[in-house]
């Protein structure tokens, strides 16, 4: 039977963290990607040679390298074994990006970093608005019911018109990222996280969006876009 000093003992003694060494060897890994600035379809070590580089177990450097993979900055061949990869940026987000569980600031935050990047990708959109993607805003536009300035918005035609505004910007990035946030952004218009304003008389229709795109300048489009948004950074989250 165990005494009360040996419980005590045992009760006091913290759990051995077993993952502390993989990480070590994970960031070591990826300083040693950065530190020989190797590129897309170099080889890195084998697994045998990187056990005795570092001094680890084989299964240490397994693990590090199983990481790698699954961020995107490594992939395995048959023929060439590890070779260093362009990583998909959104691989993870797209992964772990599930609305329903994540909490209001977290949700808040999507919603609010989809505001910030339309603002700012309002200079791309205007120098890359050819006229058969004003004529497709404006196809888009014309379907809107004509009460959309009573209420702050209609999901899926606001999912159309800025699904286009992100096509327009020609950054693939950009339509990446809205294609993985797009979830999210449902869920909050779904959810009743966010509340419709008091109604303003200087907001700034999709309408008002195409007509500047084709008649005005840069400067004005990016305020007008400033205008039609902030509509909903009054109304979320209230």
């Amino acid at each position: 039977m165990m005494s009360d000093k040996n419980k005590n003992n045992t009760l006091n003694i913290a759990a051995v963290d077993s993952s502390s060494l993989v990480d070590k060897v994970e960031q070591t890994l990826i300083d040693l990607l950065i530190s020989e600035e190797l590129n897309p379809g170099d080889q890195i070590p084998k697994e045998l040679e990187l056990t005795e580089m570092l001094g680890v177990s084989r299964t240490v450097i397994r693990e590090a390298l199983n990481r790698l993979k699954t961020i995107g900055l490594i992939e395995s061949t048959k023929r060439k074994g590890s070779t260093i990869k362009s990583p998909d940026l959104l691989f993870l987000l797209k992964k772990s990006l599930i609305p329903n569980i994540l909490d209001s600031a977290t949700l808040k935050d999507i919603f609010e970093l989809r505001l910030v990047i339309e603002i700012g990708m309002s200079d791309l959109i205007f120098r890359r608005a050819t006229p058969e993607y004003i004529q497709e805003l404006e196809e888009i536009v014309a379907l809107e019911p004509e009460s959309s300035k009573d209420v702050l918005f209609d999901i899926d035609h606001e999912v159309k018109f800025h699904g286009k505004l992100y096509q327009i910007s020609g950054n693939q990035t950009l339509m990446d990222f809205q294609t993985i946030l797009l979830p999210a952004f449902r869920y909050v218009y779904d959810s009743g996280l966010v509340k419709s304003p008091d109604h303003d008389s200087k907001w700034v229709s999709h309408q008002d969006l195409v007509k500047i795109l084709k008649e005005g300048s840069p400067n004005k489009f990016r305020n007008a876009m400033r205008k039609h948004l902030d509509r909903h950074f009054k109304g979320y989250f209230k």
